[in-house]
């Protein structure tokens, strides 16, 4: 297809808004543990930020994961620190989380957004070419009908996704022997392998275009009093 204190209630809640976070009391936080914001600040520096953007193996726009379904986003963080995936950062942060640690991030990351539900259809109807493309694909049967209600909540919500980021993602499940960049899913290779890149970036602009769940939350907001 990367990317990033107060405490903790002692009852141990993983996932915390900002606001609760500073309304939590400290006589019942747990001296010394550390809040999801401050152990999340590894990912805000990328994630976080609207508009940045990496430039490994190519330049694009670092994913939305706010909105995230939550066992899409433990199941990607597996996968990097397991190098199922292959990305020098993300393998790097990764490498650093606990099971513990993944489930916490990922429940944080799902809830960050609010709450958006988009109706069963896209709005934005896709051209011939694309549609051809989308039935050959067969993107709906995992994704859903409006690209942001997969199947199974470890499959990712995909409409409205940064369109560079989604073809080089595309592009990853294409790659070979590569010991720096590549996904490892049968079902996703298949299917990738099928198209040119002219025609996977088509998708992925079509894809990119629609409304969306996600977003990306600026970290300026976890500051603010």
């Amino acid at each position: 297809m990367k990317n990033l204190f107060s405490t903790l209630f002692a009852l141990g809640v993983a996932c915390v808004t900002a606001s609760a976070l500073a309304q939590a009391p400290a006589a019942t936080a747990q001296p010394g543990a550390k809040s999801i914001e401050s152990r999340v600040a590894m990912c805000m520096g990328c994630h976080n930020i609207k508009g940045y953007r990496t430039n490994f193996p190519e330049v694009y726009e670092v994913p939305m994961i706010a909105g995230q379904n939550e066992k899409y986003i433990a199941a990607a963080l597996t996968a990097y620190r397991s190098g199922e995936r292959k990305h020098p950062t993300m393998r790097g942060v990764a490498g650093s989380l606990s099971d513990q640690d993944i489930a916490d991030f990922a429940k944080y990351y799902s809830q960050l957004a609010g709450t958006t539900q988009l109706p069963d259809q896209p709005a934005k109807q896709p051209d011939a070419q694309v549609e051809a493309l989308l039935k050959k694909a067969n993107c709906m049967s995992c994704h859903g009908s409006n690209f942001s209600k997969p199947i199974d909540p470890s499959y990712p919500k995909i409409a409205g996704q940064h369109a560079d980021y989604l073809f080089v993602a595309l592009e990853e499940y294409k790659t070979e022997s590569n010991p720096h960049f590549g996904r490892n899913n049968p079902i996703m290779g298949a299917m990738a392998k099928q198209f040119s890149n002219a025609e996977l970036k088509l998708l992925a602009n079509y894809v990119g275009s629609l409304d969306s769940e996600l977003k990306t939350v600026p970290e300026s907001r976890f500051h603010q009093r």
